[in-house]
C-alpha cells in the first residue's frame, strides 16, 4: 500500500517504523526536519518536510496515488484539515486522531465521514477501555476480548505456585485436556518464543494465551494467579484518560481522582458524579498514605510522565496494592516496567498503532491488537469462500514462521484450534503474528 503519514511526534514514527516493517511504500510529513532525518536513519521511508495541511505538501507526498492517509498529530483540528484536503485530493481512506468527547459521537462521525474523514482513532478513548476490562478481570496483566468476549487474549506472568511450572504444553494438555485454552507466545528474558509442544514453562514466564471464558478460573489455578474483587482504587492524573476511566468505572468502585492542576480538578468535579477529586501530588507519599493507599485494591498512574508513573506504581506495590497500571510512553521502559514487578502497562503509540494496523493489511481483517512490550500482534481474519486456509487442517496449512492460529468464532460459537480442526468459510479466526509474517498469513485467508 502507499501511505502517508502526518504526525509531529512519536505516534507517528513508531507508527512509521513498524508499517515499514511490512513492506509498504511510508511517506512522514512532518514540520521537523531534524526528527525527520533520524527517522529516515533508522526505517525504509520517504520522508517530506512540511505541514500536512498543505496542498503543496500533500501533493508533493503523492497524496493523488494514496491508499491511506493517517494524520496523528497532537492537535486534532489539523488532524481533520488534512484529512479532508487528503480526501479531496484523491486520497482513498483516511484515519484522524481524535482526542475531544465531542467528535468520538455517532452522529458526529457521519459528520466527519461526509467531509472525508474515514476513520477516527482515539487512543485516549481505547486506554480507558482497557483499564476498565482489567479491573473486572484482575489476574491478566493485558487483555483483548473477540466477539464480546466469546474469545480472549490474554498476558499472564507464571508465579512459584503456578502448576504449569517445568511442564511442557504437550503435558499440560494431557494433564488438563478439558481447558479450552492455546498459549500462542512466551516472553522470556525480553525473548519472544513461539512455543511448539517440546516447550517448558518457567517461573517469570509472561504467556500470551487465547482462551473461552469458560476455563479462565482454571486458567487462573494453572498459572498460580486468584481472582480478586476490585472495590477501592486510586488514579493520579487527571487527564483525559483518567477521565474517561473514571466516567467507566465510578459506578461500581469507590474511586479517587489525585491531580495537581486545580482547574482540571474543578472540571473533573462537573464530570464525574460519584468520584472522590482531590487536588495534590501524587508523588507525595504522606497523601497517598492519607488517602488510604494501603487499604486500596488498585493504583492507576496516568501522570504525563512516565518515570513519575512508574515509581508511583512501585510505591502502591510496596505498600500491598494488588493490582497496578502505569501509563508507560517511553516504549523502551515497557520491558523493565514488567520485569520489576508493574502489572499492566499502558502505551499509546502501540494503542493507535493497533487500531490503524488493520486497515492495513486486507478488507477481510476485520480486529487488530499489537501487543504491548513484543513486536507482534493478534488479528481477527475472516476466512473468504475457497481459500487456502478452508482446504486442509490446521496442521497442514502454509502457516509462516511467526504465526499461530489460535481459535475461531464459527455462528455465534468458540473454538480453540488444534492440528486437527478444519477452518470453513465465514469462520473469523483468531491469529498471533509478528509483523513480518502477518502479510503471508492474511493471504491464506484470500
Amino acid at each position: 500500500m502507499n501511505i502517508i503519514i502526518a504526525g509531529d511526534g512519536e505516534v507517528g514514527f513508531h507508527l512509521a517504523k513498524s508499517l515499514s516493517k511490512v513492506r509498504h511504500n511510508i511517506t512522514v510529513v512532518d514540520p521537523n526536519s531534524e526528527l525527520l532525518t533520524m527517522l529516515q536513519a533508522e526505517a525504509d521511508l520517504m520522508t517530506i518536510t512540511g505541514s500536512s495541511t498543505s496542498l503543496k505538501t500533500l501533493k508533493e507526498a503523492g497524496v493523488t496515488s494514496c491508499d491511506l492517509l493517517i494524520s496523528v498529530l497532537h492537535e486534532e483540528s489539523i488532524n481533520i484539515m488534512t484529512c479532508i484536503l487528503g480526501k479531496r485530493l484523491g486520497a482513498k481512506r483516511t484515519i484522524a486522531r481524535i482526542s475531544s468527547i465531542e467528535y468520538l459521537d455517532g452522529d458526529n462521525k457521519q459528520i466527519f465521514k461526509a467531509l472525508g474523514v474515514d476513520e477516527i482513532v482515539s487512543p485516549e478513548r481505547i486506554a480507558a477501555k482497557e483499564i476498565t476490562n482489567l479491573l473486572t478481570r484482575t489476574t491478566a496483566t493485558e487483555i483483548f476480548d473477540f466477539a464480546n468476549g466469546l474469545l480472549s487474549v490474554y498476558m499472564m506472568r507464571i508465579g512459584s505456585a503456578a502448576l504449569v511450572l517445568g511442564k511442557t504444553l504437550a503435558e499440560i494438555n494431557q494433564l488438563y485436556p478439558d481447558i479450552e485454552a492455546r498459549i500462542v507466545c512466551i516472553i522470556r528474558n525480553g525473548k519472544t518464543i513461539i512455543p511448539d509442544g517440546n516447550e517448558r514453562y518457567c517461573k517469570g514466564d509472561l504467556i500470551y494465551l487465547i482462551a473461552k471464558s469458560t476455563s479462565l478460573e482454571k486458567i487462573n489455578e494453572l498459572g498460580g494467579r486468584k481472582d480478586f474483587n476490585i472495590k477501592t482504587a486510586i488514579i493520579v492524573g487527571g487527564g483525559r484518560i483518567a477521565r474517561r476511566a473514571a466516567f467507566n468505572l465510578q459506578n461500581d468502585i469507590s474511586l479517587k481522582i489525585i491531580e495537581k492542576n486545580r482547574d482540571r480538578c474543578f472540571d473533573l468535579t462537573n464530570i464525574l458524579s460519584n468520584t472522590m477529586i482531590i487536588n495534590g501530588d501524587g508523588n507525595d507519599i504522606s497523601l497517598l498514605t492519607e488517602e488510604g493507599i494501603e487499604n486500596t485494591d488498585a493504583f492507576i498512574a496516568l501522570t504525563e510522565s512516565t518515570e513519575t508513573n512508574i515509581l508511583s506504581c512501585l510505591h502502591a506495590h510496596k505498600h500491598g496494592v494488588k493490582k497496578t497500571i502505569a501509563l508507560v510512553e517511553n516504549i523502551s521502559y515497557i520491558d523493565v516496567s514488567q520485569d520489576i514487578g508493574i502489572d499492566t502497562i499502558i502505551n499509546k503509540k502501540l494503542i493507535t498503532a493497533s487500531y490503524i494496523a488493520r486497515f492495513t493489511l486486507a478488507a477481510n481483517v476485520t480486529t487488530a491488537k499489537w501487543l504491548a512490550g513484543i513486536n507482534a500482534e493478534v488479528i481477527e481474519i475472516l476466512a473468504k469462500e475457497k481459500s487456502s486456509v478452508t482446504k486442509a487442517k490446521v496442521r497442514d496449512l502454509n502457516v509462516p514462521y511467526g504465526a499461530s492460529i489460535g481459535g475461531v468464532i464459527r455462528n455465534n460459537q468458540a473454538y480453540i484450534t488444534n492440528g486437527d480442526f478444519r477452518i470453513e468459510a465465514g469462520d473469523k479466526v483468531i491469529v498471533f503474528t509478528v509483523p513480518e509474517a502477518a502479510a503471508k498469513m492474511v493471504k491464506l485467508f484470500n
